[in-house]
Parts: C-alpha cells; sequence; structure tokens
C-alpha cells in the first residue's frame, strides 16, 4: 500500500542507502491531541485542524508517521477535513478499544507556501508550510466547474504539481482524492501506473494524460507508491484505508460504525449517473444522448441513427466515440441502465416490466449488461436502494 512505500524509503534513507525487505505491513497507531492550532476563519465556521499523535502515550517510534493534506486555493474542503477528522476519531476509537500504538502519527494540514488558503466554498482556512518530507502527502481534488477540461485548471497550481513532484522524488508515497489526480497526471506521476478519479472525469484524465491506464470503475486504486481514489466521498474510503493500516481492521471498522460509513466500497460503477456523463462529453455525443433518451425502448439500428443526424454510420461511430470514449450502442445501453436503476429503485414494477420498459424482451440478457454496467445484478442493487421486488 502507499504507506508502505513510504515507509521503506524512510527506512532506506535512515540507514546508509542500506535496502530492506518490508513485510510489516501496517503500524499501529493510537492517542491523539486535537488543534495544537486552530486558525480564525476569515470564510466561515471552518477552523484549521492539526490531528498531532507525536507525543501519544507509549508509542515506541522516535518519531511520528507524518502525513501532510496539500491545501491550495479551490480544493474541496470536504477531502481535507473529512480525512483529517476520521483519523482523530480513529485515535479516540483506538483508546477506547485498548490498541496500544506502536508508532506515532501526526498529520497536518499544509500549503505549498503556508498561510490563508480559499476552499471551493469561499472559506478561508490558515495553513503550514509544506516543510521537509511527509512519509505520506494527501493532494485533495479541486472544483473544475466552468472548465471545458478539468486539465485547463492545472496552469494555475503549477506550484502544487512542481511540490508533489519534488514531494515523491525525495521518497513520500503519494494519494490523491478525486480530481486531485490530475494534479498527480501534472506532476508526471501517473504515467505508466493503474489510476482512477471520479467516473464523472475518467475520460477527461485519459485525453489529459494519455499514458496513464484509467480505471474509473475502481473507488481506489495503488501503483508504485501512488493512490488514486474516486469522486468527492472517497476521501472518507482513504481515510479507512489509512485507519486499518496504521490501527487495524478493528479501528477501522468501529471508526466507520461511529461515523455511519458504509461497508467497504471498491466500485464506482453502481453509482454512475449516464445522464451526468453524457453531460461530460461534448456537443454531438450529448445530443446523440439525447436522441436516444426518447427512445429507450425501441429497437436499435445503427443506419437509422446516423440518418437522424445526417452523417455516414462510420462518421456517428467515430465522433461518438472520440468524444465520450464509447461507441453508440455502448452509450444506449449505459442510458437503459440509467433508466433501469431509477425505476428499481423509485417503482414497485417487477424486474420483467423493467426489462421491458427499457428495451429488452429476455430478462437474462438484461441482467447480465446490468450486471456487467453497475457490478452487482438488478435484484441486488433494488436491495441496496431499501426496496423489494414485486
Amino acid at each position: 500500500m502507499a504507506v508502505d512505500h513510504a515507509e521503506r524509503q524512510d527506512r532506506h534513507a535512515n540507514d546508509g542507502g542500506k535496502r530492506h525487505d518490508d513485510s510489516t505491513g501496517g503500524t499501529t497507531v493510537r492517542g491523539c491531541r486535537l488543534c495544537t492550532g486552530r486558525a480564525k476563519c476569515t470564510g466561515g465556521d471552518i477552523a484549521i485542524l492539526q490531528v498531532d499523535m507525536a507525543n501519544a502515550p507509549g508509542s515506541t517510534a522516535a518519531s511520528p508517521f507524518r502525513i501532510a493534506v496539500l491545501a491550495y486555493d479551490g480544493c474541496l474542503g470536504l477531502q481535507v477535513f473529512g480525512l483529517v477528522d476520521l483519523l482523530r476519531m480513529a485515535a479516540d476509537v483506538g483508546r477506547s478499544l485498548g490498541h496500544p500504538p506502536r508508532r506515532a502519527l501526526a498529520v497536518e494540514i499544509c500549503s505549498v507556501g503556508g498561510g490563508p488558503v480559499t476552499l471551493a466554498g469561499g472559506a478561508t482556512i490558515a495553513t503550514r508550510r509544506l516543510r521537509g518530507r511527509p512519509h505520506l502527502l494527501v493532494v485533495p481534488g479541486f472544483d473544475p466547474s466552468g472548465a471545458a477540461e478539468p486539465a485547463l485548471c492545472l496552469p494555475q497550481r503549477a506550484r502544487e504539481a512542481r511540490a508533489i513532484q519534488r514531494v515523491f522524488a525525495g521518497g513520500a508515497a503519494v494519494a490523491s482524492i478525486c480530481t486531485g489526480a490530475f494534479l498527480l497526471g501534472s506532476a508526471g506521476l501517473l504515467d505508466g501506473r493503474a489510476v482512477t478519479t471520479s467516473w464523472m472525469f475518467g475520460g477527461h484524465l485519459a485525453r489529459a494524460f494519455p499514458a496513464a491506464v484509467v480505471r474509473t470503475d475502481a473507488l481506489l486504486l495503488e501503483d508504485s507508491g501512488v493512490t488514486t481514489t474516486g469522486a468527492v466521498s472517497a476521501a472518507l474510503d482513504l481515510a479507512v484505508q489509512l485507519i486499518k493500516q496504521h490501527f487495524g481492521a478493528a479501528v477501522a471498522s468501529a471508526t466507520a460504525n461511529v461515523s455511519l460509513l458504509p461497508g467497504v466500497r471498491s466500485d464506482q460503477r453502481p453509482f454512475v449517473d449516464a445522464r451526468l456523463s453524457a453531460a461530460q462529453t461534448g456537443s454531438f455525443a450529448a445530443r446523440v444522448s439525447d436522441w436516444f433518451g426518447g427512445r429507450l425502448g425501441e429497437r436499435y439500428e445503427l443506419a437509422r441513427v446516423a440518418a437522424a443526424f445526417k452523417v455516414s454510420p462510420r462518421t456517428l461511430m467515430r465522433r461518438v466515440k472520440a468524444e465520450s470514449g464509447q461507441s453508440p450502442l455502448a452509450l444506449l445501453q449505459q442510458l437503459r441502465v440509467e433508466e433501469a436503476k431509477r425505476l428499481l429503485a423509485g417503482s414497485g414494477a417487477s424486474i420483467e416490466r423493467v426489462t421491458e420498459a427499457v428495451g429488452y424482451a429476455d430478462p437474462v440478457t438484461f441482467a447480465r449488461l446490468f450486471a456487467r454496467v453497475v457490478g452487482e445484478s438488478p435484484a441486488r442493487y433494488r436491495r441496496r436502494m431499501g426496496l423489494a421486488p414485486t
């Protein structure tokens, strides 16, 4: 995992360049002191939270395992504070369960230059200057609203990309949340690695960094010291993984229960909304998607679709693929599955009736398509949404 990479690098750097085989897995940490500094907010009631466990009672390590959360103007506050707060809660849970620490943990909110940072929501927080080499650098995402491509937001964050590159080159592990993956790409960390980001922006990430292997089905991926995660709330999934590595599975599970977090999530596919995916594509693919939307129950014929848009079938295929990364048929299938999800969650219609409503005659065939796109069967999806089939 990402933590193991950093720890190996740390041991290597502190042992005269000798290499070690490290199979110890995650270390165990307990105890914390919250808010060694609280800065006055100029944009709301949010104050900087510093989880400092460097002097945790019973710690056997000479120095703490440092996690630095890299804040910057326009980053998402939930991804900064959600991770920090969940780690703080884990320390309290670990203390209550009587798990003695084997290494202290220090979590701090930093920025490249230190000082005030304005979050995407407008709140301003104080930060410490990113210093030295943390063991793990966490890069939250940013709000790309208003930009045709999230990558267009990167030039204004060149300082952060250089800092990420420097810290990683120094031996630290790096983890991104959501669109934070674009900053990792700008720093050159995605090339040749399996990575993920929000399912809404997977195509954008693949276009911006074609040497990366983008897998938007995955919620969290680690590849050679670089961890990437899915959409906004994946910050909490990353936090739970860090808790498991440092505190153990029992504390991770208990912290998730205290926080009312769902069970272990590994797949983004159940959360994909094809309507929003289409909105993220280019105009021609979006128009084709809209055309399909009013004809979900009708038979698919490529020539008919092409004629509706006054282009050849070959041109239709090429333009839709270039803008959406999918064929017209795959785009239609996603929309059909999305409508089926809506009917399964919001109506009492039987699975057979839902199948017919979205243009399929055979429930078994559609169930296979649904499972491939969503990652679970129609019946299981309906149960998870709290409705029993009729």
